[in-house]
Order: C-alpha cells, then sequence, then structure tokens
C-alpha cells in the first residue's frame, strides 16, 4: 500500500469543484425537467413518459461508450482529463437548449425536447464519466482516494442542495411572473458557473498513475476481468437503485407540495432539509476508518430507509413536522450514500488492475450507467403513473392521481432502500482490498 500524499489541496478542491460543476445542471434535471415539460412547455405526462424511455435507452449506450473512449484515449493530457476541456461547451449549450421553450406546434415541440435532452444526457456522460474514472489514477493512497472523494461529494451535494433550494425562487425573480423565461435565465446562470468550474478542473488535476501495459488490453480480457470483479458488479446495481430511488422521490417532491399540501412555496422548504447530506458526507471518512466503506455505507442505506419511513409516516398523519424530520434523517443516510460511490467504484478499478488489467473508463461508466438508467426509469415510472392515473397539469388532480403522488413520494422509495440494503450484503469487501493491498 503507497501510503505517500500526491495530491495538493489546490488540485483537490478543483477536483471537487468538477461535481459541483455538473450538479449545476444535474440537478435542475433531475428534480425540475419533469415538472417543466408537463407543466411550463406543455408537453403530456405520456410524451414525457417515452422520452425518459428513449433518452435512457440512448444513455445505457453512451455510458459504456464514453468509458470505453476513455480507455482507448492516448493524449497530453492523459485519458480521463481531456474530456473536461472538450466537452464542457456542448454540455453546456444543449444544458441551456434544454430549457429553451420555441413556438413549435406539437409534434414540433416534441422534437425539440427530443433533440435537447437526448443531447444533454450524452455531454453529461462525457463530463461526469472522468471525475470518478480519473480519481485511481491521482493517487495510490487508499485514506487520499476517501479524502478525495468526500472533497468531490461534498462539492456536488452542496450544490445539488443550492439548486434545489434555490432554483424556484430564482426562476421567479428572473422570470417575472413567466416561468418559461424563469427557468431559461435560471440553467443560462447555472451553465456559466458550470463551464468555467469544469475548465477549473482541467487545468489543476493530473493523472499520475496509468500503466501503459494495463491500460489498453483486449475487448476479451477486459471482459473478463468485468465477469471476475464481483465487487463491481454489487455496486453497479446498488448505484442504479440509488439513483432510482433518487429521481422517483426528487421529481415528485414539487407534485406532491402543490397538487397535495396545496403550497408549490414549501418545496424550498422542503428541499432546505436536505442540507443534512453534508453531515453524512463529513461523517464518511472517519467511520469508513473505522467500519469499512461496505458497513458504512450499509449504515447510511439503512438510516436513509429510517428518515424515508418517518416522512412516509409525516404524509400519513398530514403533519409537516414530521415530515420534514423524515427528509432530514434521510439526507444524512443518503449522505453516507452517495460520498461513498466514487471512493468505492475507485476501489473496483483498483481491483481490477490488480487483476492485470486497467479499464478505469469502462468501470467507471457504472457510476454514470446507474446515474443514467435510475433517472430514466425514475422518470419513467413518475410520468406513466401520472398519466395511468389521469394527470392534468395545473388542475385540482383526481384522487387516483393523489394517492400516484403519494406512492411514489413515500412508499416506493422506502421499499427500494430495502432492497439495496439486501443487495448490498453481497459486497466482498475483504477480498478486494486483500488484491488491492498485495
Amino acid at each position: 500500500m503507497n501510503h505517500t500524499w500526491q495530491t495538493k489541496w489546490p488540485e483537490r478542491i478543483s477536483y471537487g469543484l468538477s461535481d459541483a460543476a455538473d450538479n449545476l445542471v444535474f440537478q435542475m434535471m433531475t428534480t425540475y425537467l419533469l415538472f417543466f415539460y408537463t407543466d411550463v412547455y406543455g408537453l403530456s405526462a405520456s410524451a414525457a413518459a417515452i422520452l425518459f424511455i428513449v433518452a435512457r435507452l440512448a444513455d445505457v449506450v453512451e455510458s459504456l461508450v464514453i468509458g470505453l473512449m476513455i480507455d482507448r484515449t492516448h493524449s497530453k493530457w492523459g485519458k480521463s482529463r481531456p474530456f473536461f476541456l472538450w466537452y464542457a461547451l456542448p454540455y453546456v449549450l444543449f444544458a441551456v437548449l434544454t430549457f429553451v421553450t420555441p413556438p413549435f406546434s406539437g409534434s414540433g415541440k416534441l422534437i425539440w425536447a427530443y433533440v435537447t435532452y437526448l443531447g444533454l444526457g450524452f455531454f453529461y456522460t462525457a463530463v461526469n464519466l472522468p471525475i470518478t474514472s480519473i480519481l485511481p489514477t491521482m493517487t495510490q493512497n487508499t485514506q487520499e482516494l476517501t479524502l478525495l472523494g468526500v472533497i468531490r461529494q461534498f462539492g456536488g451535494s452542496s450544490v445539488q442542495i443550492i439548486v434545489a433550494i434555490f432554483t424556484l425562487p430564482l426562476v421567479a425573480f428572473f422570470g417575472h411572473g413567466s416561468q418559461q423565461r424563469g427557468f431559461l435565465l435560471t440553467i443560462a446562470l447555472f451553465g456559466l458557473i458550470s463551464l468555467a468550474l469544469i475548465w477549473n478542473t482541467f487545468f489543476h488535476v493530473r493523472e499520475r498513475f496509468t500503466n501503459p501495459e494495463r491500460s489498453h488490453q483486449s475487448w476479451r480480457a477486459v471482459g473478463t476481468m468485468l465477469r471476475k470483479n464481483q465487487p463491481w458488479l454489487v455496486i453497479s446495481v446498488v448505484i442504479l437503485l440509488y439513483w432510482l430511488t433518487t429521481a422517483i422521490k426528487n421529481q415528485t417532491t414539487i407534485y406532491y407540495f402543490k397538487y397535495i399540501q396545496h403550497s408549490e412555496a414549501l418545496v424550498p422548504w422542503a428541499n432546505s432539509f436536505t442540507f443534512a447530506a453534508l453531515i453524512g458526507v463529513l461523517l464518511i471518512i472517519h467511520v469508513s476508518d473505522r467500519w469499512g466503506k461496505k458497513h458504512t455505507m450499509l449504515g447510511g442505506i439503512a438510516l436513509a430507509a429510517l428518515g424515508q419511513l418517518i416522512l412516509t409516516i409525516g404524509v400519513l398523519l398530514n403533519q409537516l413536522i414530521v415530515l420534514f424530520t423524515g427528509i432530514l434523517i434521510n439526507s444524512i443516510g443518503n449522505g453516507l450514500i452517495i460520498g461513498l460511490v466514487s471512493i468505492m467504484i475507485a476501489d473496483t478499478i483498483r481491483y481490477g488492475m490488480a487483476m492485470g488489467i486497467q479499464a478505469e473508463g469502462i468501470l467507471a461508466s457504472t457510476d454514470d450507467f446507474g446515474v443514467n438508467v435510475g433517472l430514466g426509469l425514475g422518470g419513467l415510472v413518475t410520468a406513466g403513473l401520472f398519466h395511468f392515473s389521469g394527470y392534468v397539469a395545473n388542475h385540482t388532480q383526481n384522487v387516483a392521481t393523489q394517492h400516484m403522488i403519494t406512492l411514489n413520494y413515500a412508499w416506493l422509495p422506502l421499499i427500494l432502500y430495502i432492497v439495496m440494503f439486501v443487495i448490498l450484503l453481497l459486497y466482498n469487501e475483504r477480498r478486494l482490498m486483500a488484491a488491492i493491498d498485495a
């Protein structure tokens, strides 16, 4: 094991800001895009559901393609780092275009949504996947990898929370009564900041540990390594389930408060309690050092499930104080979960290297694959259930739709946390670390 610390604070902070940059747009997409499509842009819930299906099918391919592109990249900057330079600008441009509302006919508006959203998904993967793939090449020190992962997630979670809280107030401020104008100017502001931060990451991070003999292996050798990398397979499923849970809950939040609580103004208040996720992220360094990463994540899932249970009780009793308490506890658990994802993926990359294969691109694609598929399935579930229950935008909802909103916001996430916990029990951390330290 290498105990030398290779990075310094300017590089660590720049690495952390990469995830903050991506999440300025990503959180807008996960939390408000479905609402934007149905209640602002004017798509039907069924059209939005089909769009999410197509986008997620595309994302399945895109994650693998970008991962393979990284593994086949030869440049003076390394394998992952140049992606921050090459794809930051198109990522931001497509983010802005996604929230443009051209005066097209119904079919024209749908085509515009497909082109912009599919483009945004591709370029999001192109700038986000390298954040994970570059991590194990920055240092070989296990403690330093954990620190870098925590810094990354602290930056990403902070921005997620800021966007969740301040998006609607900014939409109101910029829009002056027009949500179309408000959403467009808000994403433009977030996009400019995102562009600067992604390019800052390119200029300040370094790839130090790339073995030319291991980094460009045959397809067959990489495939054999993937099949033997059991921890990677397990964490891949956990990541997908986590983002499926997050998408279902986050996308339903605004519907719950608008149509069940009849107060859209409560959304920023509810989202403000997600600041507690930062507590979970900061706990990772000390807790994982004592318990190990697997048991720390299991504890995070259990805590998130407890918070979700309390939230569900708050929904059933129609008690906001109970509901907000559930959000707070759930967020601490989520911080522990998501803060460990890139760190545990980095461990699976190092495990692959112990088998003689350095394929950080394809292994890191798990993260974006899970994000994209989880979010897509979450959008499909939400939009599909709303459609079949008879959802009508900007109208009082029928009893069936109200039940679907409650199901999505409270019960489905609770069930998925339990499934997540059971799957993670299969993660063989002892064998993984023994191979890395050998």
